[in-house]
């Protein structure tokens, strides 16, 4: 907290109650699987903080104080559905910055600030664009539906792949959706109705399937120029190269490119080495479902899968929670108690 002082930062606290509403408005019913939730008599139901980010996002949004740069520290709680050994309750420190004067720069701020932090532990640093691949799919030759969708499953690797040979007609229909897209009268024989959605819900969504089966595939040379993305993982100025070729072919990607060559220009002034700096494309589509332009991690060599501290841009998620009004947004956070491990404490 004192070396995010010492950046600029005034320290916050956020309740450890959120409201589990607007958790669940941002991410969908996914994030039960990941969430402590109760219920509160008078405030309904609640979870206990799964991040930093949302409720000092919702208290920025308040003040709209321009430029702000804010540091907290404290527990957060995350269900671990998978691997017993690793902790449902653990500490945060962060470091967030709202300005828009210049989000290169900001972006460079941040990752240094945390960096300079870690400079005595030897981390490997990983850095992507996830403004990179919504550009990719924003320019995709299809229908606005389709793009909605793989845009709604990008942070889901397994869908997003599932829905991208679909709509490049590479997957089989089943025989079912077949016969029921064909029928003169979908609910003939359905019987009686059940679940939560109406019949009226129901023949909309029908009826959108029978729109989306007239629609031509993806062209297999736009559908190429997404899997190249995501499967870039070289050097920082190498992946910039290598983008500069795909954004002939994919125009779209052109402004998002620009917006990571300035970045490594910025980190380069900040001291970084970009020359050496990795960068994954396909990083942060697993666990940053808020970002949505630059990210980054910083992990030690014998815990491969365990960041010691993350972050990025999410200028779309103080959009959501500002209720129409919007300032870009950057951040990152650090496991103080991973720091104390790796210094060799107890």
């Amino acid at each position: 907290m004192a070396h995010f002082a010492d950046a600029g930062a005034v320290p916050v606290e956020t309740a450890l109650l959120q409201p589990a509403e607007t958790l669940l408005d941002l991410y969908g019913e996914d994030i039960r699987a990941r969430a402590y939730v109760t219920a509160d008599p008078l405030r309904g139901e609640q979870m206990l903080r799964p991040d930093f980010t949302v409720p000092v996002v919702q208290m920025h949004m308040q003040s709209m104080a321009e430029p702000a740069r804010y540091s907290y520290a404290g527990e957060v709680f995350r269900k671990q559905e998978l691997d017993e050994t690793r902790p449902t309750e653990y500490l945060q420190a962060g470091f967030e910055v709202f300005a828009t004067d210049d989000a290169a720069a900001r972006d460079a701020e941040v990752f240094s600030v945390i960096a300079s932090a870690l400079e005595p532990l030897n981390l490997r640093a990983v850095t992507g664009d996830i403004g990179v691949l919504m550009a990719a799919v924003q320019g995709l030759a299809t229908t606005e539906a389709r793009r909605a969708a793989l845009m709604r499953h990008l942070w889901r690797p397994a869908r997003f792949r599932a829905l991208l040979e679909r709509f490049g007609g590479r997957s089989e229909t089943p025989a079912s959706r077949i016969a029921l897209l064909a029928a003169d009268d979908p609910f003939a024989d359905a019987g009686v109705d059940v679940g939560l959605r109406s019949r009226d819900e129901v023949a909309a969504r029908i009826e959108t399937l029978r729109i989306d089966a007239q629609t031509p595939p993806i062209a297999d040379e736009q559908r190429a120029l997404i899997d190249a993305i995501l499967s870039l993982r070289e050097t920082a100025p190498h992946v910039l190269i290598a983008l500069r070729d795909i954004s002939v072919d994919l125009p779209h990607v052109g402004p998002a490119v620009d917006r990571l060559s300035a970045r490594l220009d910025a980190l380069a002034e900040r001291g970084v080495d970009v020359e050496n700096l990795a960068f994954e494309s396909s990083y942060g589509r697993t666990s940053m479902e808020y970002y949505d332009g630059f990210v980054f991690g910083f992990y030690a060599d014998d815990q491969p899968d365990v960041p010691v501290a993350t972050g990025g841009r999410y200028d779309a998620l103080t959009r959501v929670l500002g209720q129409g009004r919007s300032v870009p947004a950057v951040g990152g956070v650090i496991r103080p108690e991973l720091v104390v491990q790796l210094r060799g404490g107890a």
